[in-house]
């Protein structure tokens, strides 16, 4: 089995302060990413997807951690298509607009290149660190199969090179039928990382669990099963909390992925209180078992 790392999609949610997850003397944000850390060896930053970072506290990540510990990185929205705050943007590169949102062809072709140029040397610190995993390109669920959005995907990872991108689709076509088969060939013939999703079936974002190596990187994320999945609260939308037995079940499925990788990262994403802490413990420990 290749190796494999469990985390959860975030440290710092208020819900997670409040829940008492983290000791009373982890009283600061330096403390309570070093006792994470401690916890576990991945984490994954989607504060990023929100705005860009900044190369300083990519430099404080570093800091914070021990050697090892792996930084998986959301893209910014811009870069896979989401409307975008204009407020989020570099301030010089905000396009005059009365606009709130902006999409990639909203902007001069320069400035769509430059965002793309600081998102990625803002990362420099964890690349120089050994400590940057990969970069999710999450898409949003309207972003269907189609030829030119499989010729973005080959265009991201020759952007990001020789950084990882490992790619979420949101869009059930990629799977419809035959599509399935054509989805992940498509991958590992351009050797691009595939990301697995556990989420809830029977709405319009939903798509199969399909578990499937395409690439040296494999990459799974748990959504959760909230019968609240379409709600605008993020909480409720992602506020599950996995059993024992639901966790029991999935750990031989990630252990024969694992067995097809080199490298395999497990993420729970159901961030509420302290769900996804609690739930990717347990989960790491049916793995150690096995």
């Amino acid at each position: 089995m290749g190796e494999m790392k469990v985390g959860t999609a975030s440290w710092t949610d208020r819900t997670l302060l409040d829940s008492g997850w983290y000791p009373q003397t982890a009283d600061t944000p330096e403390k309570r990413l070093a006792y994470y850390a401690r916890q576990f060896p991945l984490v994954e930053v989607d504060a990023t997807y929100y705005s860009p970072p900044a190369e300083r506290t990519a430099r404080l990540w570093v800091d914070r951690t021990p050697p090892g510990f792996t930084f998986n990185v959301k893209a910014f929205s811009l870069l896979t298509g989401h409307p975008t705050r204009v407020s989020a943007l570099y301030k010089d590169l905000r396009p005059e607009t009365d606009k709130r949102n902006v999409y990639p062809d909203d902007l001069p072709a320069q400035a769509y290149e430059e965002v793309w140029t600081r998102f990625l040397s803002a990362l420099d610190p964890l690349v120089e660190a050994g400590k940057l995993g990969a970069l999710l390109f999450q898409f949003p669920p309207w972003w269907g199969i189609r030829r030119d959005h499989k010729d973005y995907l080959v265009e991201v990872a020759k952007r990001c090179a020789p950084l990882r991108p490992v790619f979420e689709f949101r869009h059930a076509s990629w799977f419809d039928g035959a599509n399935q088969d054509e989805t992940l060939a498509f991958l590992r013939r351009h050797e691009l990382p595939f990301v697995c999703v556990d989420m809830p079936q029977g709405h319009r974002s939903s798509v199969p669990p399909v578990l499937a190596a395409t690439a040296d990187l494999a990459v799974v994320r748990f959504h959760g099963h909230s019968d609240k999945w379409t709600s605008k609260d993020i909480h409720e939308k992602f506020g599950y909390r996995y059993s024992d037995r639901e966790l029991r079940d999935w750990a031989p499925k990630l252990r024969e992925l694992a067995d097809t990788a080199e490298r395999t990262h497990v993420l729970m994403n159901n961030c509420y209180r302290d769900y996804a802490q609690t739930n990717a413990t347990t989960l790491a420990g049916l793995l150690d078992a096995g």
